[in-house]
């Protein structure tokens, strides 16, 4: 993986494309995430970093190979 850190929104599409019925718990906050760029951002009154917590929190039937490339790019994200 490269430095260059992906929008957020970007990141929400590769998930949509590859978990084709999300869980409910995190269907939320990947919408939230589809309107978002960067981590630092806000989105109402949450952080893109919470958010992104949330969502990692609410995914664990999101599985597979796609699943654990996405969820670690997350993770860095929020570390």
């Amino acid at each position: 993986m490269s430095n260059q850190t992906r929008p957020l929104w970007e990141i929400a599409e590769d998930i949509y494309a590859t978990w084709p019925n999300p869980y409910f718990g995190a269907r939320p906050y990947l919408e939230a995430m589809s309107d978002l760029n960067s981590i630092e951002e806000q989105y109402g009154l949450d952080s893109a970093r919470s958010i992104v917590r949330y969502f990692l929190s609410n995914a664990n039937t999101y599985r597979g190979p796609d699943a654990r490339r996405i969820k670690a790019e997350l993770q860095s994200l929020v570390k």
